[in-house]
């Protein structure tokens, strides 16, 4: 079931991943914001090249955010053991930031991990993001120490966060 929130203009509605285009949008908006802050590792290229095989086949899930016709952000949820899920390549177009799609894009996120029986959903950031780790610790995200999580496939990742549901 679709999510929608938006005080003003179109509507934010948010929903399964659903066509090429819509993970052709979700490589995209990655691809734009990692390499406008870092640069793109082997583990982006594999999520990012076929998400439907890595994040919805084993399991999880991707979303997408629309403006209308046009994704304007995105997250994935990928299968992270049997009880958990990692929360993956969230994305929203700098022209839609700070509006309010990376928060539906977390709510509508955590709902679904509820419902496919998460106990936990864990992430990882980059310490220079401080506007999403902010969204993140305002959604109940917790910093998790070194020992923790597991070693992070990705170099610039510099900090884990988990959620308990």
């Amino acid at each position: 079931m679709p999510a929608t929130t938006r005080t003003t203009g179109d509507p934010i509605v948010v929903d399964d991943l659903s066509s090429d285009a819509d993970a052709a949008a979700f490589r995209s908006l990655n691809e734009r914001w990692i390499t406008t802050f870092f640069t793109l590792e082997d583990e982006d290229r594999r999520l990012l090249g076929d998400p439907v095989r890595h994040i919805v086949e084993p399991g999880g899930v991707v979303l997408v955010a629309r403006m209308g016709n046009e994704v304007v952000g995105c997250v994935g949820l990928a299968p992270h053991g049997t009880d958990e899920f990692e929360l993956v390549k969230m994305a929203v177009d700098p022209d839609h930031q700070g509006h309010g799609t990376g928060r539906a894009l977390i709510h509508a996120v955590i709902d679904r991990a509820r419902e496919l029986g998460a106990r936990r959903v864990l992430l990882e950031t980059n310490s220079s993001l401080t506007s999403a780790i902010h969204l993140y610790e305002t959604t109940g995200f917790r910093h998790l120490g070194a020992d923790e999580h597991p070693p992070s496939p990705y170099v610039r990742a510099d900090v884990a966060m988990a959620l308990d549901l």
